[in-house]
């Protein structure tokens, strides 16, 4: 090494890192642990539990993003080849993944694969109004109800990586806390709503949990599944619910288009009676990742904040933490 080089090198500081990389200069990157367990998720609500149980120890991918409706949703070769390579697949069960749950049954006769959702106990499910021993998948809208699956998301991780395990008790421990105060506030938000006004409008039948744990009436334009169609009765039947219990505000949905429910507020204007879209709910995918309202604590505050502010209730326009977004 030349004297000029030499002193280069003595005399770089911090700030002219960047430039001296382009004269060959480097310095050595502090080592970063490769997490124990990757794992495939889904959901993103079921990834999120992953990760906030799992934290720098796993790497959690979710096949469904913002806006992706899982009912409907097919694997692509992309997320089969992801899912072979993992060290176990997370899965919802219910029959939410109705196009995914053949593959996935037969995944798990080889891979180790974890139906999380279906760690409720079915007395606290509600049944489907159609089918035999089929259940309302939509379980993450009752937080109680999803403080199970992330027991079972820790137990899951706790099987796959043995030495991790207090790891993972001690991250479920902190998101159920979590989930104990999102729901207090939940609790004590919505009951400010009239009671009069307690009717929760939505484009499916994503949120009947919630009416159950909220005391809400709901009705959804579709059935359970965003594959059911809406008939023109129902469309007529929500149209009278609105003007005879005259309810101002319905929502709209941002994995479901928005088409039924304009025809709701376009009937009941025909009625001279009107209703205005009081926000858009996050029913069966979270938020934009990386933002709160992409993480299951910013999805739930986010519907709560909303459906409480629109119906006449009291909520501080930025939600339980102050993390909303600003028009969220």
């Amino acid at each position: 090494m030349t004297s000029t080089r030499r002193n280069l090198l003595k005399s770089l500081s911090a700030s002219a890192f960047v430039a001296a990389a382009t004269l060959g200069i480097s310095q050595p990157m502090p080592a970063v642990a490769a997490p124990a367990v990757t794992i495939v998720a889904t959901t993103s609500m079921i990834a999120d539990a992953a990760r906030q149980v799992g934290g720098e120890r796993v790497a959690v991918t979710a096949l469904m993003g913002p806006g992706v409706d899982p009912h409907a949703y097919r694997q692509t070769r992309s997320d089969i080849a992801a899912m072979l390579r993992a060290d176990a697949v997370l899965w919802h069960g219910l029959y939410l993944e109705a196009q995914l749950e053949e593959f996935l049954l037969d995944l798990g006769k080889r891979r180790r694969v974890f139906a999380v959702g279906e760690a409720v106990p079915r007395n606290r499910l509600i049944a489907h109004d159609t089918y035999a021993n089929r259940f309302d998948p939509h379980i993450w809208m009752d937080p109680s109800l999803w403080q199970p699956v992330v027991l079972a998301v820790r137990d899951a991780l706790s099987e796959i990586d043995p030495d991790g395990a207090k790891s993972y008790a001690a991250g479920a421990e902190r998101h159920l806390t979590e989930i104990e105060a999102l729901n207090a506030y939940a609790a004590n938000r919505l009951a400010t709503v009239p009671p009069d006004q307690r009717v929760l409008v939505t484009a499916h039948d994503a949120f009947n949990y919630f009416g159950h744990a909220f005391d809400f009436d709901v009705l959804g334009i579709q059935g359970i599944s965003t594959e059911s169609e809406a008939g023109l009765r129902r469309i007529e039947e929500l149209v009278d619910a609105l003007v005879t219990r005259g309810v101002t505000a319905v929502f709209v949905e941002s994995s479901v288009s928005e088409r039924n429910v304009r025809a709701l507020i376009e009937g009941a204007a025909a009625r001279g009676h009107a209703v205005t879209i009081g926000g858009e709910l996050f029913s069966d995918a979270m938020g934009r990742s990386g933002t709160y309202e992409g993480t299951y604590i910013g999805m739930i505050d986010h519907n709560v904040t909303s459906i409480t502010r629109a119906l006449g209730g009291d909520a501080p326009a930025q939600g339980m933490l102050g993390r909303l977004a600003a028009g969220s």
